[in-house]
């Protein structure tokens, strides 16, 4: 579900690392909004994220 309908952002994986060099799996996932914008002419509820929304890439009805 994680994933940027125009841009295809998605979840990125890595290691989180303390100060003595241990390392444990950790999780970047993208700030997704569900809004209403206009896929092919029609109206249709996607989710996309707070970056695509903010650079205008989006018109929302």
């Amino acid at each position: 579900m994680a994933k940027d309908f125009i841009n295809g952002k998605r979840t990125h994986f890595g290691n989180k690392r303390s100060h003595a060099l241990n390392s444990s799996r950790r999780s970047w996932k993208p700030n997704l909004q569900k809004v209403r914008i206009l896929v092919d002419g029609k109206p249709k509820k996607v989710w996309v994220s707070a970056r695509t929304l903010k650079s205008g890439k989006v018109t929302r009805v």
